[in-house]
């Protein structure tokens, strides 16, 4: 399987290609053995996102994971850059509770590109699953700007 690794301000990020199809991005992840034109091409968006250069990725993805939780990764990709959602509208929207939405975040096996940070609890931020928990959340909601919250 194709991998590769960039260094960013958020630490190292390991991209996983399948069949012609992003799958999952770690933090900290095994050294690259492989790098593609799509390996390449993620990085550079990847990069220029966290550079503030870029607002929506164009990348073919394919991430693991149940019905349920196809359906949460949509709806995520589906929210604008600079926007958030709660786990309940998720909830709603897919017609199903809060604690499902939240598994299916913790999940997401290709976060920032799969913009799960954009989803919200009720009474606040939430968790985070990728590396440095609700300080990397905070960083890429302050990124995207749009959220006086937490400027």
């Amino acid at each position: 399987m194709p991998v590769a690794e960039i260094e960013t301000w958020l630490g190292r990020l390991t991209i996983h290609e399948t069949d012609g199809a992003i799958t999952q991005i770690q933090w900290n992840g095994p050294p690259g053995q492989e790098e593609t034109p799509l390996l390449k091409e993620a990085g550079r968006q990847l990069q220029a996102y966290l550079d503030g250069r870029l607002k929506d990725f164009d990348l073919p993805l394919a991430p693991k994971g149940g019905e349920l939780h196809q359906a949460v990764f949509k709806a995520m990709l589906a929210i604008p850059y600079g926007q958030t959602r709660t786990y309940g509208d998720l909830a709603a929207e897919l017609n199903t509770y809060g604690q499902p939405i939240g598994q299916a975040c913790g999940a997401n096996p290709i976060p920032i590109v799969i913009p799960c940070h954009r989803i919200l609890s009720a009474n606040g931020l939430g968790g985070y699953s990728g590396s440095g928990g609700t300080d990397t959340k905070i960083a890429l909601l302050k990124l995207e700007g749009g959220f006086p919250f937490l400027l």
